[in-house]
């Protein structure tokens, strides 16, 4: 570590050298001068200074000196590396003094100060950013000398024999070359063994056992990078993955390389979607994804926001709804409301209960409408249930359609729904979560006709399109800025109204959240790298190898569907051995409901494949296989019929 030296002006020559004071006369000037001079990095004399840029302003300095430059004009490359190995600026032939950049940066303005100067302030010390290299760790911060020192004299103290701190903050060398291992974990441990078929989708372990494999408990001592690289290993080794190839578990799987890079990236630049000045590029970008979205659905305008995940879209639906219908709300609380009523189907997501209940309705407000055998929302008996709140004094204000129910796949009939939206002055929101992505085929994109007459639409790409968790989009026909009007504080902090940009720009306000992610970018790199045509030839081909699935099953005994699928959702019991042929039993439900369950926990731990299972209604147990993965082939669906046979041969 280099040290810190305090550096005199000329005016005050070293004692012993002709022209220096006598001690008593020194240490007096010594205190008069103290408090304008700055601690600077001792350089060998070989080396010379490197200073980071001066705050920009009028006359700005980069680095110091009699041959210093201004700084570039936006645009403009800058004028040297970051490196102070790679400098091209000519340096000036003597280093300024410490008082001389001192006298720079009060020209500046006090704010101004170079990286690695401290400039003394009226209480404490005030530091600018420590001088760092790519050979150095950063300067140790000075303390004050103790109650005795005279006031003057702890303006600035030397610690020039303090040790480094063990850290990364902030070695870009070091850095470098920890995040190039971890890199290299996860390209061999997750992109090549997780994504590979003769690899398992789960090392499975017991809670107390997993925990103490990963050593979870938080020490005061840090460790070194060794010991971080396994730590990143056993993460990943433990961790399901769900882009295997036989990960049928969930709504999402599968992993796009392009949708990851966006994730590195978004990851890596750390920023927040709230205004224009600090995400300029992801702020365009949200809003063309959104502008292509809308398209797919079939509107020419409207607006729409990323959210975190399609419970929150959903929340946001119901949310606007309501403050549409009664924008005093927004002021008063419920206090302005009336009992209010908003309908779906059982088959619909839990977070439109949830959401009721979260915003204050109470779950209470939302009103079953009865499903047909398919899941399938009726339309007679959604009139039917308005009239009904209507006479028990209820005021109607929304209606929930699904387009692909989480467990049969289902699509509302969506034009016969809006024809009574319509009639009854009802908004009308589509969580197409899960089926949003079909709006893609035009083969199979005739599962959503009248998603245009929507008043609002959730989908998540990160689903089928596997741009990777999580990328949400709530997606609104309106265009009276109905989002920042319901959701909006205009905190004066974040959205002052005099920017020197159009502060239409700063998004921030449409959100309920302050600080918010960047979605936008893994799906915008997968789009540009698949095209469109290239995302539609995805889609079906979860179509038709969730067909392939369903009459492989009718051709072997031991399977039966629940349904023919509509979707890729592909319900099925398996029947054992023990209970073909024997569907007349009493307890013949009863015992089937069992299967799964037990299915469920050979495959999980042996990790061969994962499989959801649940209840249905008046149905027992069954699996729901989802086909989603792009990576998935004919063969993989063979294994895991293959699979389920052998898993369940003794039962």
């Amino acid at each position: 570590m280099r040290g810190l030296a305090l550096r005199f002006p000329p005016s005050l020559p070293p004692a012993g050298e002709p022209g220096s004071l006598a001690t008593g006369q020194r240490r007096r000037a010594a205190r008069k001068v103290r408090a304008r001079c700055v601690l600077a990095p001792a350089f060998p004399p070989s080396e010379p200074p490197f200073l980071g840029s001066v705050t920009r302003r009028a006359g700005a300095w980069a680095g110091g000196g009699a041959r210093a430059r201004p700084l570039p004009l936006p645009g403009e490359p800058p004028p040297f590396s970051t490196r102070p190995s790679s400098l091209p600026l000519p340096l000036p032939a003597q280093r300024p003094t410490a008082c001389e950049l001192l006298k720079r940066c009060r020209l500046l303005g006090r704010r101004c100060a170079p990286r690695g100067v401290l400039l003394p302030a009226r209480r404490g010390l005030q530091r600018a950013h420590p001088l760092r290299d790519a050979s150095s760790r950063p300067s140790t911060l000075c303390q004050p000398r103790g109650r005795r020192c005279p006031r003057r004299d702890r303006d600035f103290i030397l610690m020039a024999d303090s040790k480094p701190l063990p850290s990364l903050d902030w070695d870009p060398v070091a850095a470098e070359a920890l995040l190039r291992d971890v890199f290299g974990v996860v390209v061999d441990e997750v992109i090549w063994k997780g994504t590979s078929a003769s690899e398992k989708v789960c090392e499975w372990k017991e809670p107390e056992e997993l925990k103490q494999l990963l050593d979870l408990e938080l020490r005061s001592q840090g460790e070194s990078k060794e010991q971080i690289l396994e730590r990143c290993q056993a993460v990943i080794r433990y961790s399901v993955k769900t882009c295997h190839p036989r990960f049928f578990n969930q709504l999402f799987s599968g992993l796009d390389p392009h949708a990851l890079a966006g994730r590195i990236v978004t990851e890596s630049l750390n920023t927040s979607q709230y205004t224009y000045e600090i995400a300029p590029v992801f702020v365009l970008m949200e809003e063309e994804v959104l502008r292509k979205l809308r398209a797919l659905v079939g509107w020419r305008s409207g607006d729409g926001v990323f959210c975190p995940g399609g419970s929150i879209s959903n929340m946001y639906a119901v949310n606007l709804a309501r403050y549409q219908r009664f924008p005093d709300c927004k002021q008063k609380g419920l206090r302005a409301l009336p009992p209010l009523a908003l309908f779906t189907t059982k088959e619909c997501h839990y977070s439109i209960k949830k959401g009721a209940a979260f915003l204050g309705l109470g779950t209470d407000s939302v009103r079953v409408v009865k499903a047909d055998e398919r899941g399938k929302m009726i339309p007679e008996d959604l009139e039917r249930q308005i009239s009904l709140a209507e006479a028990e004094g209820a005021v109607p204000f929304l209606v929930s359609a699904t387009s692909g129910t989480t467990v049969l796949g289902a699509f509302d009939p969506l034009e016969a729904i809006a024809d009574v939206c319509q009639r009854r002055g009802l908004w009308l929101h589509v969580d197409a979560a899960w089926g949003g992505s079909v709006l893609l085929s035009q083969t199979h994109r005739h599962l959503l006709d009248g998603i245009q007459r929507a008043d609002s639409v959730a989908w998540n790409p990160h689903k089928l399109l596997t741009a990777g968790l999580q990328c949400s989009a709530l997606l609104l026909r309106d265009t009276t800025n109905l989002l920042k009007r319901c959701h909006g504080s205009q905190a004066s902090y974040l959205f002052q109204q005099d920017k020197f940009y159009d502060v239409a720009l700063d998004t921030g306000d449409k959100a309920v959240q302050c600080g918010r992610r960047v979605d936008c970018l893994k799906l915008w790199l997968m789009w540009k790298a698949q095209g469109g045509q290239g995302l539609e030839r995805r889609v079906n081909q979860a179509f038709a190898l969730a067909r392939y699935l369903a009459e492989e099953m009718k051709k072997r005994e031991g399977f039966e569907l629940v349904m023919e699928p509509e979707f890729v959702n592909v319900c099925f019991w398996f029947v054992p051995p023990s209970l073909r042929g024997k569907q007349e039993s009493l307890d013949y439900s009863e015992r089937l409901a069992k299967v799964a369950p037990v299915l469920k926990e050979r495959m999980v731990k042996e990790g061969s494949m994962m499989i959801g299972y649940q209840p249905h209604g008046t149905r027992g147990n069954f699996f729901r296989l989802i086909v989603a993965n792009p990576a998935l082939t004919q063969a993989d669906m063979d294994f895991l019929l293959n699979e389920l046979e052998r898993l369940g041969q003794d039962l």
